[in-house]
């Protein structure tokens, strides 16, 4: 399956993963409808910022993926489904649980019974590494088991669930596809990477941060979203779970070495209370084993971790402000 002409739905296509997906599926010729999440301002979230010429080309969706009609509304005619939409702020997950639900889960529901009753082609189903929990053993397959460790990931585990579900009961075309720790241009200030690099570049010294230790498989932006387009065209891939990630592991202490010494800078980190999780739920380390991509997708990583920082730091400093409305979706 090309992707040229095909008419294709990317729910989330406001947040960070969702809007480069969106230029690269323009890119790719493919006649893209974006679902974004409602606002009284009428933003597309990270989509204003896109060239005019993908803005103009995109069939906008201002929703909520709580709504089945609307997202059945949004589904018809659509050949390809990537689902990206959802609440992913962790420390959110462990003050208002139902929130996640019914975004996560009921969302789920929502777009997959859309897709059903559409008959469209294919659904990707967007999942976390968050999944696994702090794993049995290293590298993490498709196969270990799933030990959700934050409210936030048990929603995570209930959507990919229900997915392989309907794709056993009733035939959809679903793939799981599970990145690890996606990082780039436009992602959240709440995560790591940028809440660090945005106080170095602020010339703090001394950098809030939670715990050193903790353990994260990184992917550049891009090379995600090429595992995703990846997804839509493979064959023979209908049913399967897919992790993305490189299949190696730093520490936070690790990368913030690495940023000091991309930004010149002598800092220390100091331990921020409010971005420490409970100690049952923090997850110690996440690496994935990028096998499965490799021969089911023919797809692996290709950015370094020091280009891929680099060029976030270059855009953060084209954009020193977080966004007002900081996305929450992918």
């Amino acid at each position: 399956m090309e992707l040229t002409g095909r008419r294709i739905l990317v729910t989330g296509a406001d947040g960070f993963i969702g809007s480069h997906l969106v230029e690269r599926l323009v890119a790719e010729g493919a006649d893209v409808r974006a679902f974004c999440i409602y606002n009284s301002r009428g933003s597309w979230g990270w989509l204003d910022e896109a060239d005019p010429s993908v803005r103009a080309s995109l069939d906008i969706r201002l929703g909520d993926i709580r709504d089945a009609r609307f997202v059945a509304a949004a589904t018809a005619g659509v050949e390809v489904v990537f689902h990206l939409a959802a609440l992913i702020a962790i420390p959110y997950s462990y003050v208002a649980p139902a929130s996640f639900i019914e975004t996560n889960v009921t969302g789920t529901a929502n777009v997959l019974e859309a897709a059903r009753r559409a008959g469209t082609l294919r659904v990707i189903q967007t999942s976390t590494s968050e999944v696994y929990g702090t794993p049995d053993v290293l590298p993490i397959t498709e196969d270990h088991p799933l030990r959700a460790q934050s409210p936030y990931a048990a929603t995570k585990v209930a959507a990919d669930q229900l997915s392989l579900a309907f794709a056993r009961s009733f035939d959809l075309p679903v793939v799981v596809l599970r990145p690890f720790n996606t990082y780039g241009p436009r992602q959240s200030a709440r995560a790591v990477l940028p809440t660090m690099l945005r106080q170095m570049l602020a010339g703090e010294t001394e950098i809030r941060l939670g715990r050193l230790d903790p353990r994260r498989d990184l992917t550049y932006v891009s090379d995600t979203v090429d595992g995703f387009v990846r997804a839509a065209v493979s064959h023979g891939i209908d049913g399967q779970t897919i992790q993305l990630g490189t299949g190696r592991s730093e520490s936070i202490a690790e990368l913030f070495a690495i940023a000091c010494r991309l930004l010149g800078v002598d800092a220390r980190p100091i331990e921020d209370p409010a971005r420490l999780r409970p100690d049952a739920s923090e997850v110690l380390v996440l690496q994935s084993d990028p096998t499965r991509a490799r021969e089911l997708l023919g797809w692996e990583a290709t950015t370094s971790l020091e280009d891929g920082m680099a060029r976030t730091i270059e855009w953060l400093r084209a954009h020193p402000e977080p966004a007002p409305d900081d996305r929450v979706q992918l």
